[in-house]
């Protein structure tokens, strides 16, 4: 699996109660990267990568992202429903664009989901906040 599968990229978009978007940090489950998810417009969540271990960095290179760090990996996701987001996320290590979806838990746990091959083929991660 790669260090930036795409449930990685979809894990940032938590929202506060009133599910207005809330900036806040979030690590993947190997904790190799860290995003800010952060407002990008009225109503749309972005994600950028702020913190990265050398290895995610590497991987990301092989793929084809010279910097891994500052890289948008969350693009323009919307709620859908409550505690439900659709976006697009950027996969570094293949320098591919999917469809994804982040699934609020709690105000501490994001399960993210990404798609390709029109929804047959999907993988899913669970993202923790590291802080608001």
């Amino acid at each position: 699996m790669h260090s930036l599968p795409i449930a990685l990229i979809l894990a940032t978009l938590v929202t506060g109660a009133d599910e207005r978007p809330q900036p806040s940090v979030w690590r993947n489950p190997s904790n190799s990267v860290h995003v800010r998810a952060e407002p990008c417009g009225a109503d749309s969540m972005c994600a950028t990568v702020i913190w990265a271990s050398d290895k995610a960095k590497t991987d990301a290179q092989r793929g084809g992202t010279k910097q891994l760090i500052g890289t948008q990996l969350f693009q323009n996701f919307k709620i859908v429903r409550a505690g439900l987001w659709k976006g697009t996320v950027f996969v570094p290590d293949i320098n591919q664009r999917f469809s994804s979806t982040v699934t609020v838990v709690d105000e501490n746990t994001i399960v993210g989901k990404g798609c390709a091959l029109l929804g047959a083929v999907c993988k899913a991660q669970t993202w923790t906040r590291v802080r608001p």
